[in-house]
């Protein structure tokens, strides 16, 4: 008992430095993850939207910014944001991760909105509906359903991806494990700093993707068959 008591990683669990340097390395984590969901979804969906509108000035460019944009590395996009644009460590994993992810998003949207079969807009159109009503009543209540799963996962990327910002400086979680893993430098320790951060991570990930499994069941049974292939 007394040998597992002052054992290296019992010393650093009774730490308090521990906690405060995983702790703020989780916010700012969060904090950059959070932003660039919300940033990504408002700009992706309108790039989605531009990708389906059928006008072709419209649906080329937005085509070829998504194109371009998936084929670079995450990284390299966030380490531009910070050297080139010369913004600050947080704001540069942001902007990065917006950038990529919103590219990303873009295809999930327009092709959820593609599954949605002709014959519902036809319908849409012969009760006289106008494109937006078309859209908001008909078009998007099934396509939203499908598109949950790929958004949600995309979401879960974006949550891992963040670590990225340790390469510019910033204490997310796994630059603040690795620091602490300089300080706590006994191999028993530093396995435990990362264990404890890996499941961070997994309980974050898995509480959204339960979140989001959720919803679109109830989403489905609220509306029978509605969106179903």
């Amino acid at each position: 008992m007394d040998t597992i008591i002052n054992s290296p990683v019992a010393e650093m669990l009774s730490d308090p430095i521990l906690y405060i340097g995983l702790g703020y390395g989780l916010l700012l984590t969060l904090q950059i993850s959070a932003l660039s969901i919300v940033l990504s979804f408002a700009f992706g969906t309108v790039l989605g939207s531009m990708r389906y509108s059928g006008f072709p000035v419209i649906s080329h460019a937005a085509a070829t910014y998504v194109e371009f944009i998936r084929n670079l590395p995450t990284l390299l996009l966030i380490l531009t944001s910070y050297f080139v644009l010369g913004l600050p460590a947080m704001w540069a994993a942001t902007i990065g991760l917006t950038i990529y992810t919103s590219a990303v998003i873009a295809e999930i949207i327009r092709g959820g909105l593609n599954s949605v079969p002709t014959g519902q807009w036809e319908a849409a159109r012969s009760q006289g509906f106008t494109f937006i009503q078309s859209m908001r009543h008909v078009v998007l209540p099934p396509a939203v359903v499908k598109m949950i799963p790929p958004i949600v996962s995309q979401f879960v990327t974006v949550i891992k991806d963040s670590s990225f910002a340790m390469a510019i400086g910033a204490y997310e979680l796994m630059f603040k494990g690795t620091i602490l893993a300089a300080k706590y430098w006994k191999p028993s320790q530093i396995i435990t700093i990362y264990v404890v951060i890996a499941m961070a991570y997994f309980v974050i990930n898995f509480a959204i993707s339960m979140v989001a499994r959720h919803l679109q069941t109830k989403m489905t049974a609220g509306r029978g068959s509605i969106g179903s292939s």
